[in-house]
């Protein structure tokens, strides 16, 4: 089955045409084949992801606003989803991308057999690729492994993922999909057998695998599950179709031949379990995630695969396709303000924290807030990541000094994209806390990052070490990257490590930046 799938019911999607790609040509008269040029291939790429760095789908923004609209949402998930679609609506300008994580560049192509482009149909668009995020000012995401262990950044966010079939036909048809590290992590791939092929088995595994992913891939996702295959490969790449709603048309019920098809009444109850959670989207309420896919496909006797996995709130894919007519792109929703009546405000009146106070007296401050309460952050954050934080841990072990900016700031888990031209700095949301929590503990013990800003669940050990030593975690709003660098940075600096890219350590200053506590200073947790 080819997969091959552009159409929804209903008006979705909708296309462009581009008008300055060239034409696609037939080689031959009265021939079923087509030439298409290497800057035919090209230009269509290069608008795909352009138009993803910035926009994002109709049909997503809508999803979005229901949630707004459903009196049963909390107002932290309200608060939550209004500052997505403002964060849409400054990324629509053009200038800030959606997200600060702009992605692996992923392209999915079905190449029709009348299709002929005599060229290097990867390399031009990972040529392409490379030139978007370099015009952009996108952040480059990929390293390179020099050796077992050491890695560095590659500059250009290449390598690109590019997988292109041979079908039927003459048409070449694209899903382009930029995929942030975050949602990416979260994906689950379950080596099964028949025994889980029952609905106790079944919803017991997807209870499970549902509570595991939390809030650190910034929901509210879409979420979808895989169950069969001829392969785990084969599984884990319908999992990323499904996420990205290219399965979304399939038949509903089997055949005996194998087709794919989907499960729409397992798609209900995954939907209930994710509610069930408590997670919402982000900090508590019921919409951890805004729709489900399962997908079930045909499998070996022996083996069962079965994925589970998700697209954040930024959910960045689009349809692409080369016909004898010309090229053509999905249309992504360039007016995102008409979604800003559906928002609403700040729940109630959050007490500020003045980040600049002496460190042991903006810490009493905070050690006054509970788990699950919303705060306002105004004054100084140190930014630093994964990178950063093995040469802290490393400089500790050998015996050195921490900086002393770990000991007189709190710390901000985020890497930014590149800044824009006339801007202090580029997108940037937080990152997943999880990563660091192998060092909060050991920083923690030697007075540096007692108080961390990022977003996710962490583990016991980080809640432990918060009452220990008197620290907290507080979590913002993940998927908000251009709303952030817009409105809450004043001023940016890189202070360490610049070899490091978007790794390097920064100091900024925020001012009314929303932060809920997610583990305060006696260990209480949110969730």
């Amino acid at each position: 089955m080819s997969l091959i799938n552009n159409s929804h019911p209903g008006n979705y999607p909708r296309y462009r045409r581009l008008a300055s790609a060239p034409e696609p040509l037939r080689a031959v008269v009265n021939e079923p084949v087509i030439t298409v040029g290497a800057d035919l291939l090209a230009a269509i790429t290069t608008e795909a992801f352009t138009d993803l760095a910035y926009y994002l789908s109709a049909a997503h923004l809508e999803k979005l606003a229901a949630i707004l609209r459903d009196p049963e949402s909390s107002p932290e998930e309200r608060f939550v989803v209004s500052s997505l679609i403002k964060n849409a609506v400054i990324a629509a300008e053009g200038v800030f991308p959606v997200c600060q994580d702009t992605g692996t560049a992923t392209v999915a192509a079905w190449k029709g057999e009348g299709i002929r482009t005599g060229t290097d149909d990867a390399g031009v668009m990972s040529a392409a690729i490379r030139s978007v995020w370099q015009k952009h000012y996108l952040r480059h995401s990929q390293v390179a492994p020099l050796a077992m262990f050491d890695e560095q950044n590659t500059g250009d966010n290449l390598p690109a993922q590019i997988d292109i079939r041979a079908v039927p036909g003459e048409e070449y048809n694209f899903l382009f999909i930029a995929k942030g590290g975050g949602s990416a992590n979260k994906t689950a791939l379950i080596q099964g057998s028949k025994a889980l092929l029952n609905e106790v088995s079944f919803e017991k595994l997807l209870d499970e695998n549902i509570r595991s992913l939390g809030v650190a891939a910034c929901p509210p996702y879409h979420l979808a599950a895989v169950v069969g295959g001829t392969s785990p490969e084969e599984n884990l790449r319908m999992l990323k179709l499904a996420t990205a709603g290219w399965l979304d048309n399939l038949p509903v019920q089997g055949a005996p031949d194998g087709r794919p098809f989907r499960v729409p009444a397992w798609e209900k109850r995954m939907m209930a379990i994710a509610e069930k959670t408590g997670f919402g989207a982000q900090f508590g309420g019921k919409y951890l995630a805004m729709e489900a896919r399962v997908i079930r496909l045909p499998r070996h006797a022996g083996s069962c695969p079965i994925s589970i996995g998700v697209s954040c709130c930024a959910h960045r894919n689009i349809r692409g396709k080369i016909t004898k007519d010309g090229a053509f792109l999905e249309e992504l929703e360039k007016s995102p303000a008409r979604f800003l009546a559906d928002c609403r405000d700040m729940p109630g009146a959050p007490p500020r924290i003045n980040l600049d106070q002496p460190f042991g007296k903006m810490l009493a401050g905070l050690k006054k807030r509970k788990a699950g309460e919303l705060v306002l952050l105004d004054g100084t954050l140190i930014v630093a990541r994964d990178m950063a934080h093995e040469r802290f841990l490393r400089a500790l072990r050998a015996g050195l000094e921490l900086p002393a900016y770990l000991k007189e700031h709190p710390v901000f888990y985020a890497g930014p994209s590149q800044s824009p031209p006339g801007k202090v700095i580029g997108s940037m949301g937080p990152t997943t806390a999880q990563r660091m929590d192998a060092c909060a503990p050991e920083l923690m013990a030697h007075g540096a990052s007692l108080v961390m800003l990022a977003k996710g669940n962490r583990s016991p050990a980080v809640a432990a070490a918060c009452k220990k030593f008197g620290g907290c975690y507080l979590g913002t709003i993940g998927g908000a990257a251009a709303l952030l660098a817009q409105e809450h940075v004043t001023e940016a600096e890189i202070i360490d490590f610049a070899e490091l890219g978007m790794e390097a350590v920064r100091r900024i200053k925020v001012k009314n930046l929303p932060a809920f506590m997610i583990f305060d200073c006696a260990g209480r947790r949110a969730f």
